[in-house]
């Protein structure tokens, strides 16, 4: 009789009691071809050892399971719980409280159907069931909700977990960067009157313990202090401003503290992730973060030694490095870093979204120093540089394609800004960021023009006169800041507001069509079904198109008709919906976790292959772990996409 292999998940974390209880509920089931599991069965956990399962959903193909006789490892056998239900359409439907969710009718289950003589493993539910109270990595394994499974795999790539006792070791640096900052040990609250002499000031910083006060400002018209509910009313003032001030030769006894206080403060909410908090501090290069909880009042302030001691993190070793860059030598060095940084964040488990935004943080600092070492102190008081596309949503992870552009205010000119852009992109080419072959690059007039008139191309992109114009104007809504004045972008992004309501009110309708145009994702799956008998990889599916593309631009589009558009990341779009109540809350994190899925299996091809741009992947390469994930995602694409069409009333294509 065959046995299951205990080496392959979900078994290789059972004690040695709960692998005895399996062996003991575990029997033999045969299906003859075109033999399908009756529903009274639909009450295992199934493992093919030979033969292949095909699962349906009324009628139409969804997955395949695999036998040992069709894999490339004779030990790497798929496995399926014959319980789970289908994401229900009703249920996740974009808008909350439909009627249809709470109907009995609309649950649905699936089928599974042998296409060959199979020969299956059966383990009793009730036996998973209660493994699965008991032993939490087999319940994250078996769950019916998708990120709990993902983040089972995002464990097995760290290559450690193994081992239950070791879970805990294992997910020490995820768990330490999703924390409230509220977890980290904070600055008490010092705060001074504006009027207060750096004297006065001085002596409070001495007698706490603290390099920094907080400032309370004043009212111009009252002369008396301001309230402090919010801390974004606040300045601060450092031991380096009260230095500065003796440096020009001001009277500290004298001279009020609002005169060197810095009032553009950014605060961070008692909340807000930790991982969150860093990347504040390493984009804004800042030591010190006023913590603001719910009722708006300042809880205390973050410093920068605090937090580095509470998660040990080296990005900010990077981040040191890109700001003493001298050079295109030194910068080279630096980047070359952020490859040896994501390498390592990988292979160490930590989750996708957290090493992409800090990716796109560490980049942006790289694009503000070149810009530095090329244009004069002027041009970047008068211009702002922006990246768009992934690298704008800060959900790329290899250096691909350069999407960027430079807004100038009305006014300003300089002889050698082409110049200036031109050498901008070719440097940033030698430092192995691609240029772009749309030619979505500052070198390009189209995307190097004064606000006004960036702002005019904008209303042509939304009369979509040309198929170009969706793709331009995609890029703008993913546009971020990098350096320079943000106040431009801050004006591109409110006319963007103004443009689209003036727009035609079917023109969302028509944008929303691109995320539909590459096809049924069950087609993606099917194709590689006859490579079964060997490989092609002209076959293979293309993560982007299928998975990553539909689901950034559906949500794209979304945020564009409920006008979210100061928030270009995917993460943030989601969570802006949830708050319009769009979406719930269960169904963003489910988005969320399948587009990440893709992107980390993209970054796997990129960093085991020589695919840098790493778009496909063959099935046959993928643990059944990660196929049966992999099958999830893409119904979650599919499930969206439907969602697309009836929201938008868009006839199937």
């Amino acid at each position: 009789m065959p046995h299951l292999d205990f080496t392959q998940p979900p078994f290789d974390v059972l004690s040695l009691a709960e692998r005895q209880s399996i062996r003991k509920n575990t029997q033999i089931r045969f299906l003859a071809k075109d033999e399908s599991l009756p529903v009274a069965e639909l009450q295992y956990l199934y493992v093919v050892i030979k033969g292949q399962i095909e699962q349906s959903l009324d009628g139409d193909f969804v997955a395949s399971y695999l036998g040992s006789n069709h894999s490339n490892d004779l030990n790497n056998n798929d496995w399926f719980d014959s319980r789970r239900l289908p994401e229900a359409s009703p249920k996740n439907s974009l808008q909350q409280g439909d009627e249809n969710s709470t109907n009995p009718k609309a649950i649905q289950t699936y089928q599974f159907r042998a296409t060959e003589d199979t020969l299956l493993l059966q383990v009793a539910g009730s036996t998973v069931d209660k493994i699965s109270a008991q032993n939490h990595l087999v319940r994250q394994l078996l769950s019916d909700k998708l990120p709990e499974r993902l983040k089972a795999l995002r464990q097995r790539r760290s290559g450690k977990v193994i081992d239950p006792s070791h879970y805990n070791t294992q997910q020490e640096v995820q768990q330490i960067m999703l924390q409230p900052v509220i977890e980290v040990k904070l600055l008490p609250v010092h705060i001074v009157d504006a009027n207060a002499s750096l004297y006065e000031a001085a002596g409070i910083m001495t007698k706490a313990g603290l390099k920094h006060v907080l400032i309370q400002p004043h009212s111009v018209e009252n002369d008396v202090a301001l309230p402090q509910r919010t801390g974004r009313l606040l300045g601060i003032l450092t031991d380096t401003d009260i230095c500065r001030a003796v440096s020009d030769q001001q009277d500290p006894a004298t001279t009020p503290c609002q005169r060197y206080a810095n009032f553009n403060l950014r605060t961070i909410g008692a909340n807000d992730e930790i991982g969150d908090a860093l990347l504040t501090m390493t984009r804004y290069r800042i030591h010190r973060l006023p913590v603001i909880d719910h009722d708006g009042n300042v809880a205390g302030v973050l410093g920068q030694s605090d937090l580095l001691a509470h998660i040990s993190h080296h990005s900010q070793l990077i981040s040191m490095q890109i700001e003493q860059a001298k050079d295109l030598t030194s910068l080279d060095t630096a980047v070359e870093l952020i490859g040896r940084y994501i390498r390592a964040q990988h292979q160490n488990g930590v989750k996708i979204g957290n090493v992409s935004r800090m990716v796109q943080t560490l980049n942006a600092q790289v694009f503000t120093k070149l810009w530095q070492l090329i244009v004069p102190e002027a041009v970047m008081k008068n211009t702002c540089l922006i990246v768009m596309g992934s690298e704008g949503r800060g959900e790329q992870i290899m250096r691909t394609d350069q999407d960027n552009a430079l807004i100038i205010r009305d006014g300003y000119t300089h002889p050698d800004l082409a110049q200036f852009a031109d050498t901008f992109n070719h440097h940033l080419a030698d430092l192995g960021y691609p240029l772009c072959d749309g030619n979505i690059m500052m070198t390009n007039p189209m995307w190097r023009q004064p606000l006004k008139q960036f702002n005019a191309q904008i209303g042509v992109w939304f009369k979509n006169t040309d198929p170009m114009h969706g793709i331009y104007l995609s890029a703008i809504l993913d546009g971020e800041y990098v350096c320079g004045d943000e106040s431009l972008l801050t004006q591109v992004r409110q006319h963007l507001k103004v443009a689209h309501r003036q727009s035609d009110p079917m023109f969302v309708r028509q944008f929303a069509r691109a995320a539909l145009q590459f096809g049924d994702v069950n087609q993606w799956w099917q194709k590689f079904m006859p490579l079964l008998g060997g490989k092609s990889s002209s076959q293979d599916i293309d993560l982007k198109k299928a998975g990553i593309f539909p689901l950034v631009h559906g949500i794209r589009t979304l945020a564009l008709e409920y006008d979210i558009l100061t928030v270009p990341s995917t993460k943030d779009r989601l969570k802006a919906l949830v708050q319009a109540h769009v979406i719930n809350q269960e169904r963003a994190d489910t988005l969320l976790e399948a587009l990440e899925f893709f992107m980390a299996q993209r970054l796997s091809v990129a960093l085991s292959t020589d695919d840098k741009h790493a778009r496909q992947v063959d099935p046959m390469t993928l643990t059944a772990l990660e196929r049966d994930l992999l099958k999830e995602c893409l119904a979650v694409v599919k499930s969206f996409k439907t969602q697309l069409r009836q929201h938008y009333q868009l006839e199937i294509s």
